[in-house]
């Protein structure tokens, strides 16, 4: 054993000193899971090789010669708990540079641990106005939850648009949020953007012009930024990240082993079933299965279902009755889940997305997690397999990009060395990502040509002044400039704007049922409904009928449960699956495009007084209580906010009650009176308690 040891250390020096640095420290993980696997405490040579690679986080200090202590020590810093922590090398590159005031585009593995050079900034640095913009609202309660424990007693952190600011401030977003606080805060001393290269089109193209505008608007606001993404080879020149300096970093944490198993497999199911179900019984780990599909995750989902038992855990158990007595009791995850496996992807309430990643955290919870791409943008969590199913994206073939950027997502710093990759299906070919991200059309009716005119070509400031001259016309030049200026409209589509206005302009008469939607009678409200969806015909995945009679069930969501809802709409055959994904359209997509409706009319129709906004108010808040919905995105489902309502506990009915007015209430409580009082069951205070986490502090 010591002469393997020996050896391998020899053979990582060699490489070392040749300078083939990332072999090297590939090699020196593998050593370090052997050491971890047979219990070897680290020797003086080991720690001096892990100090050399700059791994510091690994050295041992009880075995360290004074050298390699001294540099554990200098490398220590203060991230937002109670003991500092040691960076390593290329962390504290970045980190000296962003304290030095820098702005830097960093691309670096899944497993770099990027957050540490975040917390450690706001911790020394104590900036006034972060901006952090996250993809998804998954990733927006998991910042927010790493965040808050470290920072909630000095910064008021926040994640949804009604909250004011306050002294000092870190504000955590998806893109088309950022936008509402502009005209708020004055100035941001950084801007953060998490996976940045969803500012390309070829990455997002949905999403995309939406992260350029925040990108222009808020960048001309901040005085520093800093990008991070994943796999990028180059950056190409762009108006958008002009002036900072590029910094690609190929710096892993962790060796991930590949098993290609596709060349066996070839195009046979039975092989593929067989090899997945092998990988899954072999051993009692944690396993990412990426299926790619909404499809795919039923196809897994019944495999699983029909090959692997039921396991004995109370946890486990307690949790799919839950999931049936309040969502559906014969969905497919509520029997998955009494066989260690969950699902997830991005229509689910955003709240058992989180409590299935928390129960995956567990020891004897989850085993399995079967997901679509959301799990590479939704959530950071550690898994020592990653299975590749199927070499899919939606309807296209994955990229090597986002491949790359899946099976990152095995192994975890200090829990798993080797993380293991299981390829179900042929990958991708290589290729290097040149990140290209050029400026989209759609936006640019909502820019300012004098103030931005750094970023513009000829060619596009012609077509803005022409956009703007179309407007004018319109709505008139200053109502036009105005709107502009107040950031108004949801939508980053300006074609889609000028056609709503000049419909509004020309056929005033067809808007006149638009005041009918503030109407408690919900059948007055099918033709402005069906008006609306056809704005955008063939954009809601479902059929108009379908989704407007889901509009006017969810009229009911407070008032009765899903199951109830469900057998509401039976005759339009919504499943449960259904239920999700049109929630998630109306609550985001249809109540934007009802807001830029709504600020339209009050411009060209103001004489008529068909204001809506509190109907915009009930839909975007899937007509929940307001605070109700906004606890969702903290962890706490709606089924339990109404038990401590019904309870009294917290009156939800309180028009003055605020999101931070909850959670201080929350805050003077203790978890287990609120379980006595509402009547929880275990699994329910359960939940409360991960929700209890999530607004604790560290101090």
């Amino acid at each position: 054993m010591q002469e393997y040891i020996f050896s391998e250390c020899h053979k990582i020096n060699n490489l070392l000193i040749s300078n083939n640095e990332n072999e090297a420290r590939e090699e020196l993980i593998k050593l370090l899971d052997y050491h971890n696997t047979h219990e070897i405490p680290y020797t003086p040579l080991l720690n001096h090789i892990i100090r050399e690679a700059g791994l510091f986080p690994y050295l041992q200090q009880d075995s360290s010669n004074w050298e390699e202590r001294y540099i554990y020590e200098v490398f220590k810093v203060n991230v937002g708990y109670n003991e500092p922590v040691t960076l390593h090398r290329e962390q504290s590159l970045l980190l000296k540079k962003l304290l030095e005031g820098k702005s830097i585009a960093v691309s670096a593995p899944t497993s770099f641990g990027k957050s540490f050079v975040i917390d450690a900034f706001i911790k020394i640095k104590k900036p006034k106005n972060v901006l952090i913009i996250v993809p998804t609202i998954a990733l927006t309660d998991e910042t927010r939850r790493r965040l808050y424990k470290k920072f909630a007693g000095e910064y008021k952190i926040i994640t949804t648009t009604e909250v004011e600011p306050g002294e000092k401030n870190i504000f955590i977003f998806p893109q088309e949020r950022a936008i509402s606080y502009l005209e708020k805060i004055e100035y941001f001393d950084i801007l953060i953007i998490d996976e940045f290269y969803k500012a390309s089109r070829k990455f997002d193209p949905q999403r995309s012009p939406s992260l350029i505008k925040a990108i222009i608007k808020i960048g001309s606001k901040s005085r520093q930024k800093y990008f991070l993404a994943p796999n990028i080879s180059s950056l190409e020149n762009n108006p958008f990240t002009e002036g900072m300096e590029f910094i690609p970093l190929d710096f892993s944490t962790v060796y991930l082993e590949k098993h290609e198993l596709y060349k066996e497999i070839k195009k046979d199911t039975q092989k593929k079933s067989l090899a997945l179900l092998g990988i899954l019984t072999k051993q009692k780990t944690k396993s990412l299965i990426y299926a790619g599909t909404y499809t795919n995750i039923d196809v897994v989902s019944n495999l699983i279902l029909l090959n692997l038992p039921e396991v004995d855990s109370k946890l486990l158990n307690d949790f799919s009755n839950w999931l049936g007595e309040n969502y559906y009791y014969n969905w497919s995850l509520t029997h998955l889940v009494k066989r260690g496996a969950g699902i997830h992807n991005g229509r689910l309430h955003r709240s058992l997305s989180q409590i299935q990643v928390k129960v995956f955290e567990e020891t004897e919870g989850l085993d399995n997690l079967i997901s679509t791409s959301s799990i590479i943008e939704g959530v950071n969590t550690s898994a020592e397999n990653v299975i590749i199913w199927m070499n899919k994206n939606g309807n296209s073939k994955l990229n090597d990009f986002t491949y790359r950027n899946i099976i990152g997502r095995s192994g975890r710093m200090f829990r798993h060395f080797i993380g293991k990759v299981y390829i179900l299906d042929q990958p991708p070919a290589n290729e290097r990502t040149e990140l290209e991200i050029p400026f989209p059309e759609e936006i640019l009716g909502d820019i300012d040509e004098k103030r931005y005119e750094n970023v513009l070509t000829k060619e596009q400031v012609a077509k803005i002044l022409h956009y703007q001259e179309e407007m004018s016309d319109i709505l008139g030049l200053e109502t036009y400039n105005k709107l502009k200026a107040e950031n108004a409209f949801q939508s980053s589509d300006s074609e889609l704007i000028k056609s709503i206005a000049l419909d509004m302009s020309t056929n005033p008469d067809a808007w006149n049922g638009l005041s009918y939607l503030n109407s408690t009678n919900r059948n007055h409200w099918d033709t402005t409904l069906y008006r609306i969806i056809n704005l955008l015909p063939g954009g809601w995945e479902t059929k108009s009928s379908t989704f407007v009679a889901f509009i006017k069930a969810l009229r009911d969501n407070w008032f009765k449960t899903i199951p109830q809802l469900l057998r509401d709409l039976e005759a339009f055959d919504i499943s449960i699956d259904d239920f999700f994904k049109l929630e998630r359209t109306l609550t985001f997509k249809f109540a934007s495009l009802l807001k830029d409706v709504n600020t339209l009319q009050k411009e060209i129709l103001k004489h008529k007084n068909y204001d809506v906004s509190r109907f915009i108010s009930y839909i975007s808040h899937a007509f929940l209580p307001t605070v109700v919905f906004q606890l969702e995105e903290y962890g706490l489902p709606r089924m339990i906010s109404k038990k401590l309502h019904r309870s009294k506990i917290i009156n939800f009915y309180d028009t003055t009650l605020t999101l931070h007015g909850a959670i201080e209430i929350f805050n003077s409580l203790k978890v287990d009176d609120l379980v006595k009082a509402a009547t929880l069951n275990d699994f329910e205070n359960y939940i409360l308690t991960y929700f209890y986490d999530g607004i604790a502090t560290e101090n």
